[in-house]
């Protein structure tokens, strides 16, 4: 289909934009080496050699280190822009940033920004570029508001393998909670000469005081990807992280942290919370929450600096870019297609014809 370009073959050699910001060289031949997502060794492309990586486990770090942000890299980096999409990469300072991975533009600069610091971990790519794509396929099938030839015939026009930064956070929280809950009972009335059972709410008042464990909390920490698509593509293990070692990059692209880590452990906190007021609240039956407060304190806060694997791509489908992400642990996909405007309609339709028919049916059955 004419909008659409095949998608790169597993095996054959990541494209410029791709390139990590550390090459291995293979001690056979001398090639560049990248890591294979299959074996989780670094492979010669050119003479088939194999390398075993040596992966440690990645540690824990303290809280304290955060408040700091210190480190970096190394000088043999740079940070690479988008002038198309805002996405920020960092490559190799011998590396050319040709095309963007993320939507494909070719305006690429290079900024005066030091990549920051350094990751202290990394999740590697466990699935394949093709079974990415196969997963991809099978994606857009089962969109079914998209255009039927859309479904058929959409292929990505090029996915590129990328690490993105994240935090993870583990913390013991305490909190002291108060909340006004509500449970429903029925009282029947006599209306015109009918019996109607009328719904009312009985309150009460709970509180008291709650322990609770949270083991890497995950955060984005840029924005190229968003909040919402990393939590589509959950999970990542991230429990079972390595330490950071350039090898697992060699080949692939790692985006540039925007955000700070203070900042994400914000957003961390705001996600404690939530499961919080879950977890509190379901020890107890009822049907309505009519307030609830809380304080928690937090202790013994410590953090990782992740690189989370993803595959990036794309699709054009009449002159617009729809992106997609797939999940390199899993192939898990999310993303973005297109909607048929016609079977929108179709829907809609079906939908008032049934409100429609319901109504009149209740009105015939009273």
């Amino acid at each position: 289909m004419e909008d659409f370009n095949e998608t790169r073959e597993a095996g054959m050699p990541p494209a410029e934009v791709e390139k990590s910001t550390a090459v291995e060289k293979c001690p056979a031949c001398g090639a560049d080496m990248i890591f294979d997502a299959e074996s989780g060794c670094l492979y010669c492309e050119h003479c088939g050699t194999k390398k075993q990586i040596v992966g440690k486990s990645s540690e824990e770090q303290d809280f304290e280190r955060l408040l700091e942000e210190k480190g970096d890299w190394g000088n043999e980096s740079h940070v690479f822009r988008c002038e198309n999409c805002g996405a920020q990469e960092v490559l190799d300072k011998k590396e050319i940033a040709k095309a963007c991975p993320f939507c494909g533009a070719t305006n690429i600069v290079r900024t005066d920004e030091l990549p920051g610091i350094r990751p202290n971990a990394v999740v590697p790519f466990f699935v394949t570029l093709q079974q990415a794509g196969s997963s991809v396929r099978q994606w857009v099938r089962k969109r079914l508001l998209a255009p039927q030839k859309f479904r058929k015939s959409a292929k990505p026009e090029k996915m590129n393998a990328v690490y993105l930064p994240a935090f993870t956070f583990d913390s013991q929280t305490e909190s002291y909670y108060a909340a006004v809950l509500g449970k429903y009972y029925y009282v029947t009335r006599r209306v015109n000469g009918r019996s109607v059972q009328e719904r009312r709410i009985r309150y009460f008042n709970v509180s008291g005081s709650y322990r609770m464990f949270f083991d890497d909390v995950l955060v984005q920490a840029s924005e190229t990807v968003g909040q919402d698509n990393l939590k589509k593509l959950r999970p990542f293990d991230t429990g079972n992280s390595k330490e950071y070692s350039p090898e697992y990059l060699s080949g692939y692209t790692a985006t540039q942290k925007t955000r700070t880590g203070l900042s994400c452990w914000e957003d961390a906190k705001k996600e404690i919370g939530e499961r919080l007021k879950g977890a509190i609240l379901g020890q107890y039956s009822y049907d309505v929450v009519s307030s609830f407060r809380i304080s928690t304190q937090y202790y013994n806060i410590t953090y990782k600096y992740v690189l989370l694997p993803v595959y990036v791509g794309h699709c054009k489908w009449r002159q617009k870019v729809y992106n997609f992400f797939v999940n390199g642990l899993n192939a898990k996909v999310t993303g973005k297609a297109p909607v048929s405007p016609l079977k929108v309609s179709i829907l809609v339709v079906l939908g008032i014809a049934l409100i429609v028919g319901l109504y009149f049916l209740f009105r015939y059955m009273s």
